[in-house]
């Protein structure tokens, strides 16, 4: 009987072990299997309703119920582009203040009182635009709208907020500009893209004073060209009521415009993928950051470039299994992660893909950056590869505007660059309706003659780096002797 048991015993536990070895084979076949994307979903965005007061306000409405939160945003259409370049991060410092004390508040008072309705209150600026806001429960509206138009409307810009937010800003700049990543950003504004570092120089941010800060508040922020946008638990009446009550009274003179826009250039493909090559050497650098830069002119944010290029720029570094990353990161670790995007103007893209590794290394990731961009030109993406990364776009743009903040953000973004509301609720389908054979065509079109910034140890990759670009002439300013404010990036140099 006690054999027939323990027989009995190590047949069930052999079973078991089948079903469990069984089990654990299935389980491993569905985990290597990669599940195919579903099919893509579409996001309704309710109307925006959009009226002007009489000062030349403009006020645009998403009524979005369900969650009792309200986001209001005043969009500014001037931001740093319309500073002096010796003023550079004037915009910025401007936009930082509104917060920071008004003609009867302090800067503790304004914070404080946020802080107790259960808001939030920010500021901030772009190349583009300036914007200040604020989100809310919509039960303490009126309240926290009275707060930020005196914010916006009554700024004090006491001198020792201006002296205490230059010191943060000068001493955040002298700990970045050791940062190789933020330094190539620093340096490709200048040398690729012509323009001047929004967040400003250090001997710009010096020359900064509250003459300036005031005087660039009162030339730019202008009710005929802003636009205050309202998203959330709020009817179009109530919106409008209150950006009367307290935007009504906002009253400054119309200003002529000139057009300063650069005119299409042509495009001519054949040309070779790499134009100029620039190292900052730094030396005893803990990594080296390896960036191919591109400004694309004449494709604008209101371009019909820019859902090929949103998605070609998804495909080759927008996300964990982009190719920039598969090839860099997962297949080589070579880096943490590689990525590229465009920064949108008016009539202009600032292309980057960039990545950081090893000094040892640096000159293999360029090569590689390269190969990448030249895949784009030779060769069309195969369904399989591009459909997840437009899956990658949609779902990130419909995440995003489930929060009434970056509804706000998003409708600021349209706004700014002049184009139609209704463009929120056309940009899933235009995503999916860019063809593959319209990203080839793109980067043919638009990624040649590029610059190769790296920031690094010159000294550990300079033999790699003259091996793997022998045909190309190398620049190398000291991080020591850069200067972004010469023309030549050199300090000593004439400006």
């Amino acid at each position: 009987m006690i054999n027939r048991m323990r027989i009995a015993d190590c047949g069930l536990r052999i079973s078991l072990l089948s079903v469990f070895v069984v089990a654990s084979c299935v389980l491993a076949a569905a985990q290597s299997a990669i599940p195919s994307p579903g099919a893509p979903r579409s996001v309704v965005i309710p109307s925006v309703k959009e009226m002007k007061l009489k000062n030349g306000l403009t006020v645009a409405v998403i009524e979005k119920k369900g969650v009792p939160i309200v986001t209001v945003q005043l969009l500014v259409k001037n931001g740093a582009s319309v500073e002096d370049k010796s003023k550079a991060g004037l915009a910025n410092l401007t936009a930082d203040l509104l917060t920071k004390g008004t003609k009867t508040k302090s800067a503790t008072q304004i914070a404080e009182e946020i802080e107790f309705l259960g808001g939030s209150i920010f500021s901030f600026a772009g190349w583009q635009n300036s914007s200040v806001g604020l989100s809310i429960t919509s039960d303490k509206f009126d309240q926290a709208m009275s707060i930020m138009a005196d914010v916006a409307l009554n700024p004090s810009f006491a001198e020792d907020e201006l002296k205490l937010l230059k010191s943060q800003t000068l001493d955040e700049l002298t700990y970045n500009l050791a940062e190789p990543g933020f330094l190539a950003n620093y340096v490709s504004t200048r040398f690729t893209f012509g323009e001047h570092p929004a967040g400003g120089s250090p001997a710009s941010i010096e020359a900064i004073s509250r003459a300036d800060v005031a005087k660039f508040y009162e030339d730019n922020y202008r009710p005929r060209e802003s636009v205050l946008i309202f998203v959330g638990d709020v009817s179009a009446a109530k919106a409008n009521a209150a950006a009367e009550k307290f935007f009504g009274v906002w009253s400054k003179q119309v200003r002529s415009y000139s057009s300063t826009g650069a005119g299409i250039a042509a495009r001519v493909e054949g040309k070779p993928i790499v134009k100029r090559m620039l190292v900052i050497d730094l030396p005893k650098s803990g990594q080296a950051s390896v960036n191919f830069i591109k400004q694309i002119r004449g494709t604008g944010r209101g371009s019909r470039d820019y859902y090929p290029a949103a998605v070609l720029n998804s495909l080759l570094g927008g996300g964990y299994s982009s190719r920039l990353n598969q090839e860099i990161r997962i297949k080589r670790g070579l880096s943490y992660g590689a990525g590229s995007s465009f920064a949108w103007r008016q009539d202009k893209s600032n292309f980057g893909a960039r990545t950081q590794t090893k000094n040892e290394s640096a000159a293999e990731v360029a090569e590689l950056i390269v190969a990448e961009i030249k895949r784009l030109v030779d060769s069309v993406p195969t369904d399989v590869e591009l459909s997840p990364r437009k899956s990658v776009l949609t779902g990130g743009f419909g995440r995003n505007l489930e929060t009434t903040q970056g509804l706000a953000g998003a409708l600021a973004d349209l706004y700014t660059f002049g184009i139609p509301a209704s463009e929120l609720n056309a940009y899933m389908p235009s995503v999916n309706a860019v063809k593959n054979a319209d990203l080839k065509s793109f980067a043919a079109a638009n990624l040649f003659e590029g610059d190769i910034i790296i920031v690094g140890d010159y000294e550990v990759f300079k033999n790699d780096l003259a091996k793997r670009f022998p045909n190309q002439t190398i620049s190398v300013i000291k991080a020591s002797e850069l200067d972004i404010d010469s023309e030549t990036l050199r300090k000593g140099d004439v400006r």
